[in-house]
């Protein structure tokens, strides 16, 4: 076979092999889906809209790249009713300073979520995240000094132990 034509053969197989792909399309993920209720009346998710922004922001990336471990047919619905972050907010010169003091100023959300597949609910439930010992040390795949780092945790921990598979 002259070295031509296996060339064009070549590229005719990897023309079509591309056009497959794009007519398959990207596999289908889960979907999560985050909703927050009436955020402005949350116990604290910061003072200023500012960091309120950032804050629900780097939740519902978190929140979806978890998703990101569930069957593509399935859809992960989150209704979040409040979040009071880990430690309080003081004052610091001309700035606020969040000072975590591992006293009663633990992490914790509260939310509802449900979990279908397709049409139908396969599970339903309203539930409260909190980590009392939220000072302790922070694991490898925890990051000191992230943003949120204490809330991404309590979330992964909940995630993981509600969705891993049996």
């Amino acid at each position: 076979m002259p070295r031509t034509h296996f060339m064009k053969l070549a590229a005719a197989m990897t023309a079509v092999a591309a056009a497959a792909t794009l007519l398959a399309g990207p596999a289908a993920a889960a979907t999560v889906e985050v909703r927050y209720i009436e955020p402005d009346n949350f116990t604290d998710i910061g003072r200023s809209s500012w960091d309120r922004e950032r804050a629900l922001n780097t939740l519902t990336a978190h929140l979806q790249k978890l998703g990101q471990t569930l069957p593509a047919n399935q859809t992960l619905r989150l209704e979040v009713t409040d979040i009071d972050l880990a430690g309080d907010i003081r004052p610091w010169g001309w700035h606020e300073l969040r000072v975590l003091r591992d006293r009663a100023d633990w992490p914790s959300i509260r939310m509802r979520y449900t979990l279908l597949e397709g049409e139908r609910t396969l599970r339903t439930e309203e539930v409260r995240l909190s980590d009392l010992g939220y000072m302790q040390s922070l694991s490898g795949s925890d990051r000191a000094g992230e943003e949120l780092a204490y809330e991404k945790r309590m979330v992964r921990r909940w995630f993981t132990d509600t969705f891993a598979a049996p």
